[in-house]
């Protein structure tokens, strides 16, 4: 899985997920050569990776021993993870979905990973209980629409304000941003619960905002008929979401902003594409698996996209959480990772790994011409990090 050894890195993840759903187990070997994974010499396997176009060696017993005798050396910073279960996995989506692409989709069915498409109607009714892992990407938690109201005019903008009115309607709720506080809340239980939340794009943060807010009236006139809370900055409760404290929400309805947690207005001018590269920390393999697997890639080097939410000023972070990837020159986070509850969760701004700013109406990404990207690769192992035997930290 390095940068010269594996030709299609995407599909080898689909390659260690069909092993786990055909029985197997594989080992993960973190920051071996990319991030490896290894299993036992099976012939179907061996002819699923010639059909997919992924790279893989054959080696003796003797061979691999002495490949986990140089991960094990303490002077290696590396790892062997054991892949048990293939997780089940689902996607929060409408099935109106709008005219732009989601990468995890994208990525999932790419990779020919299985997933499941569930939206309000199987959240509220307690179906994330039947998942170990839930995808969010381009939401608005907040029942602003995505503050696309330059778009009001356009008919997939109304259809989407019409299912969603009709969908609070039918749960009993006035607002759309209370069917969606509503969804968020259960989305939360199933994390406390122990299972796992990977979110991109605008769903990170207004994700949080909408849980920091359910006190209060954030939406104006446009999204819901009435005026936002004159107070709604002061009655914000920070303790409710997952990563943000401290942050303060737009009062603008028409500025395309949710609040100054995304750094996406104040870096427009100031970081040129040609030079916006992201980096991913090193962390210590033997003593915190958790983020090394969250990292694992051929590059500490990422390109840089962009999206609804791109990055995540540093200043509003809370202070537990782990910043995984960040864009030192503008001070802001790309990847973080934490914990509440049973269970852990993933924010990973941006909007499409290798679409730099992709606008509305631009055709989806082809991942066939981009099979060894790293970008995605965070995405991939978001996806079979609940696979993984969980080993106690060391201290």
């Amino acid at each position: 899985m390095d940068s010269d050894g594996q030709h299609n890195h995407l599909k080898a993840y689909g390659i260690a997920y069909a092993a786990l759903k055909m029985g197997l187990t594989a080992d993960w070997l973190l920051n071996y050569q990319g991030g490896s994974f290894a299993m036992n010499q099976d012939e179907s396997i061996e002819r699923m990776c010639k059909l997919r176009g992924v790279d893989y060696q054959i080696l003796s017993d003797a061979q691999y021993a002495h490949v986990i005798s140089e991960i094990a050396n303490p002077d290696f910073n590396g790892d062997v993870i054991k892949l048990e279960k293939p997780p089940k996995i689902c996607v929060y989506t409408p099935n109106n979905k709008l005219p732009w692409d989601d990468a995890v989709t994208l990525v999932l069915t790419y990779a020919e990973i299985p997933y499941d498409k569930v939206y309000d109607d199987e959240v509220l009714d307690g179906k994330l209980a039947e998942y170990d892992w839930l995808h969010l990407h381009h939401e608005d938690f907040t029942g602003q629409y995505s503050k696309f109201l330059m778009y009001r005019n356009t008919a997939w903008y109304q259809e989407d304000v019409r299912v969603q009115e009709a969908m609070a309607a039918k749960h009993g709720f006035k607002k759309v941003s209370q069917l969606k506080l509503a969804v968020a809340k259960k989305i939360r239980e199933f994390v406390a619960g122990g299972g796992f939340m990977f979110a991109m794009c605008s769903a990170t943060d207004t994700y949080d905002i909408a849980l920091d807010a359910q006190n209060t009236d954030i939406c104006d006139v446009p999204y819901d008929g009435d005026p936002m809370d004159k107070d709604a900055q002061q009655k914000l409760d920070f303790t409710q979401g997952f990563a943000f404290k401290d942050f303060t929400i737009s009062q603008n309805a028409y500025d395309g902003e949710f609040s100054n947690i995304d750094n996406t207005m104040f870096r427009n001018g100031r970081v040129p594409m040609e030079s916006d590269y992201f980096s991913l920390f090193t962390f210590s393999a033997k003593f915190d698996p958790v983020p090394t697997m969250l990292c694992q890639n051929h590059t500490t080097t990422i390109k840089g996209f962009m999206g609804l939410t791109t990055a995540f000023r540093k200043e509003v972070l809370k202070t537990n959480v782990l910043v995984m990837g960040d864009y030192k020159p503008m001070n802001e986070a790309r990847y973080i990772h934490g914990e509440y509850g049973k269970g852990t969760w993933s924010f990973y701004g941006g909007h499409d790994p290798e679409d730099y700013q992709h606008l509305i109406g631009d055709p989806p990404t082809d991942l066939s011409l981009h099979p060894t990207s790293p970008g995605y690769r965070l995405i991939l192992n978001n996806v079979l990090f609940p696979a993984a035997k969980k080993k106690p930290r060391k201290t």
